[in-house]
């Protein structure tokens, strides 16, 4: 072995993860709140990269519609005026000229109107008009002045100004706590407790933390707090379920010792141990069902109707629509995809100003990002509705007679399909929805295991087992309660080959109890009917 120095020449090949490959992987697994956002990121931070503006109607943007684009047509052209002004009067004429503009404007919009824009919208704020007294002067006063930006200096009247906000949880405590509550001291402590309370309307802290903090005494924090229990809604500052239940059966005036035994053993009528919970609160079986029905009619989480965070809606990826010869028609939800342009003609201008390397390079980096970004969405959308597809013909079946016609899918066969890696497929379906004729559904949700087939029949999705298992349960009668064995025997006989121990893990899934629990939910119910 010759330990001299020699030069060798190797070929390989390696898979490098890119920047710009990063970024279309990065893009392809983001949902579409998520992608709108990074996309409008992008616009601020790029100079090349500008929204497709959508086609203007007819009508233009004129004066004579109303006024709404009078002030952005004149803002345009006072713009290039100002440049070609020259001189130090250069600002002032080119004010003039806006100000000679916006005044032919407002002429020609009162003509078409037959009256004057101050007997229209009365933004005339800042003049002296005459007091009773003859000429005498009276400070400047009008009723629009600094209510839904009426003034003259602000940017028009706002009818959203006179729209009522929602009320939180929090001022609609603070509200009851002024009320309720004269002494300086304790509204200080109760401002600090209802801030502690969350969105559930629970007491998150501990009223001795609370009290060592506020350097007041313990009972004078828990007297306030006895006062906050006493607000609406009925339940709120509540330190527990119990302690929430509790406080809305007392304002029901439906709190006993026998309703007090149960509160404190919710555990038990958890796991409908109603024989136990019946020797414990000293009730017979009628007065325990009574019990039970009234603790389900009150509210567990009484801050909920304060508050809430806005709900953002499910919008669907992919729309899959029925077509007239049978087949079914998918197309890309086009208000999820965000549209955005590369400034050709811009970058063309202003790489013709560049100064030194500096700017060249962030003049290339901006064109390149912004080419790469346009090339990646418009791949992302070509994959989400190539996976779509694939999805739709495989699960044909399922989407014409329901869940139980769910086939077995996995990401390798549709990986397989398309020509793509599996991994492409599940960042493709993460975070996806599809809309059919039978809901809107998460692509995930098509992806289930198959469970073999007893008589060596076509292998049954997981989805349809679980559905046909809820079935079985829903039909069931307080005499007749199906345990797992027996769900095991039916499944079988209808061709479904599975052990007991998949059951039960279903059953679970779903939160079904078991069917000691239900025989007893159930024979409860009929009970107390």
């Amino acid at each position: 072995m010759s330990l001299s120095p020699r030069l060798e020449f190797r070929q390989t090949q390696s898979l490098v993860m890119t920047p710009q490959l990063m970024q279309a992987i990065k893009l392809l697994q983001l949902s579409n709140l998520d992608l709108v956002a990074y996309v409008e990121a992008e616009l601020e931070r790029n100079p090349l990269l500008e929204r497709q503006s959508e086609p203007e109607g007819e009508g233009g943007a004129g004066a004579e519609r109303a006024g709404e684009g009078v002030l952005e047509v004149a803002v345009h052209e006072v713009h290039d005026a100002a440049h070609e002004a020259h001189g130090e009067d250069r600002e002032a004429r080119a004010a003039d000229w806006l100000e000679d503009r916006l005044d032919s404007s407002r002429s020609a919009i009162e003509d078409r109107l037959d009256t004057g824009l101050e007997n229209v919208f009365p933004d005339d704020v800042g003049r002296e008009p005459a007091g009773p007294a003859q000429g005498a002067e009276a400070p400047a006063y009008s009723e629009w002045a600094g209510v839904g930006g009426g003034g003259r200096d602000e940017e028009g009247y706002n009818l959203e100004s006179f729209v009522p906000a929602e009320t939180s949880l929090g001022d609609h405590l603070a509200g009851q706590l002024t009320l309720a509550l004269t002494d300086p001291v304790d509204r200080l402590i109760g401002h600090h407790l209802i801030d502690l309370i969350d969105e559930a309307g629970y007491l998150t802290a501990d009223l001795a933390s609370v009290a060592d903090k506020l350097g007041a005494p313990l009972a004078r924090v828990e007297a306030v707090l006895a006062t906050i229990h006493a607000f609406d809604p009925p339940g709120i500052g509540a330190r527990s379920l119990a302690e929430c239940l509790a406080l809305q059966l007392k304002e029901r005036n439906r709190f006993d010792p026998a309703m007090a035994s149960l509160l404190s053993h919710l555990d038990l009528l958890a796991r409908r141990e109603f024989n136990t919970l019946r020797r414990l609160c000293g009730v017979d079986e009628e007065d325990l069902a009574e019990m039970v029905a009234e603790v389900r009619r009150l509210n567990p989480k009484p801050g909920l109707a304060f508050g809430s965070g806005v709900i953002q809606p499910v919008v669907p990826d992919v729309f899959v629509r029925p077509a007239a010869d049978g087949s079914w028609h998918v197309e890309l939800n086009s208000d999820t995809l965000p549209r955005v342009l590369v400034n050709q003609a811009y970058y063309s201008k202003v790489s013709k100003t560049t100064r030194n390397d500096r700017e060249k390079a962030f003049l290339t980096d901006c064109i390149q990002t912004a080419t790469w970004l346009t090339r990646s969405l418009d791949q992302r959308a070509r994959t989400i509705l190539k996976v779509a597809i694939e999805i739709v013909r495989q699960q044909d079946a399922f989407l014409t007679l329901g869940v139980q016609h769910l086939r077995p899918l996995n990401l390798r066969m549709v990986a397989d399909a398309i020509g793509m890696h599996e991994s492409t497929v599940s960042r493709v379906t993460s975070n996806k929805y599809m809309a059919t004729p039978r809901g809107i559904f998460e692509m995930k949700y098509f992806f289930s295991s198959s469970i073999s087939s007893s008589d060596g029949g076509e292998a049954h999705s997981a989805e349809s087992v679980r559905f046909r298992i809820k079935q079985m349960i829903d039909s069931e009668t307080p005499d007749d309660v199906l345990s797992d064995d027996t769900l095991v025997q039916r499944l079988r006989e209808s061709g479904i080959d599975i052990a007991r121990r998949t059951v039960a893990k279903y059953r679970e899934a779903m939160r079904i109890p078991s069917s000691v629990q239900r025989r007893r939910e159930k024979q409860a119910a009929a009970a107390g009917s």
